[in-house]
């Protein structure tokens, strides 16, 4: 008699459960706070910046020592593309150059507060405004060591934008853009959209090698660089300093704006993981896409994950 009773009260309890489920209404999947998703590459010798660059733009701080990266490390960002934000930005024109500098000192995330953000909370949006798009980059931060070459070769596949990063004050660095520009088009999409970087600008005060002159290092000139970016198919040449911050976010927004008009343009098969890009679902809206690393949404650094 005593089993008749404990097996009639777990009976009773698991047709409680079922009923507490049936009446649970389903929860909503929030919306995701961005429109794309997109893989980006930073690539270069080892010392350069490209660790720097990311926790700046992902973090805004300035590491002074970091560690020498080992493999690839990984960080997201989530940034406007497209107009209004790109009108702003003064992107638009692929012919624009960072020579005429563009101060993006303030979080494209907190733009969407104001008009850069098509007009979300706290502006009227007007008819013929086109509503703020935004974009997520997945950030591969990888190793420049001769060490880790082969390993970090096999993270530019399904990569849809790059950042070609060297040291302004040191040559070698610069010497070397070519052989990882090589590296990168063996075995990334055709159309892979490809910046150079010229970094640690804040010890280069003057465009040009200045002999005898303590507090410019610079050791490549902006004409160099800018030469080889016209003689080798590169879109546009930036100098950065993860430092101060100066066209950190211009450099990264400057990529994902140039992939945004790739899409528009229908270049990108949205449901093909080697474009490196992922775009809404038929439903309309946004696709979750499993990035193996959960970052919360915040764009915060995240320390391991992929793309695509």
């Amino acid at each position: 008699m005593k089993m008749l009773i404990e097996g009639e009260r777990d009976s009773n309890r698991q047709e409680d459960r079922h009923k507490v489920t049936q009446e649970l209404p389903a929860m909503a999947q929030p919306p995701q706070p961005w429109d794309y998703i997109a893989k980006i590459v930073s690539l270069g010798d080892s010392g350069s910046g490209k660790s720097s660059l990311t926790i700046r733009l992902c973090e805004g701080r300035f590491v002074s020592h970091h560690d020498v990266t080992i493999g690839v490390e990984f960080g997201s960002r989530i940034v406007p593309v497209g107009p209004p934000a790109s009108l702003e930005y003064n992107i638009n024109n692929p012919s624009s150059s960072s020579t005429t500098p563009s101060n993006i000192t303030s979080s494209p995330n907190d733009r969407r507060g104001n008009n850069a953000a098509g007009g979300k909370k706290g502006s009227s949006q007007t008819p013929s405004q086109p509503q703020q798009k935004h974009m997520k980059l997945s950030l591969w931060d990888t190793a420049g060591q001769e060490t880790y070459k082969s390993i970090t070769r096999s993270y530019f596949r399904g990569a849809s934008g790059a950042l070609l990063v060297f040291d302004i004050t040191r040559r070698n660095t610069f010497a070397s853009v070519t052989s990882w520009l090589n590296d990168l088009r063996q075995i990334a999409e055709d159309n892979i959209v490809i910046i150079l970087v010229g970094n640690k600008s804040d010890l280069a005060p003057s465009s040009t090698v200045t002999a005898g002159d303590a507090k410019n290092k610079r050791q490549v000139t902006r004409e160099e660089a800018e030469e080889w970016c016209r003689a080798n198919g590169v879109l546009e040449y930036v100098e950065t300093s993860a430092k101060s911050g100066d066209n950190v976010e211009r450099a990264f927004v400057g990529v994902a704006e140039r992939i945004h008009q790739n899409i528009e343009a229908g270049k990108y098969d949205l449901n093909d993981r080697r474009s490196g890009v992922k775009g809404p679902g038929a439903g309309g809206g946004a696709r979750t896409v499993n990035l193996g690393v959960s970052d919360g949404g915040t764009g915060k650094k995240a320390s391991g994950g992929g793309c695509c």
